[in-house]
């Protein structure tokens, strides 16, 4: 499930529609965590103590990239 190109440019993403089984990278939770601590994928946005969302455009970018 491809995350769509219509997302307005501030759009946030949760985890959840980042990462399988409904995202399209096919990675575990602590895969992507190791990922975003090595820099190989994006750092997050902190919304508050508990929530946390990656901006949509970062996402799309790594995508385009085949990086996953």
């Amino acid at each position: 499930m491809p995350i769509p190109a219509e997302l307005p440019s501030g759009a946030l993403l949760r985890l959840s529609s980042i990462i399988a089984p409904h995202g399209p990278l096919p990675v575990s939770k602590s895969t992507w965590w190791a990922g975003v601590k090595s820099g190989r994928y994006p750092k997050p946005v902190k919304l508050g103590p508990r929530i946390t969302a990656w901006r949509a455009t970062d996402i799309q970018a790594l995508l385009l990239d085949g990086a996953g």
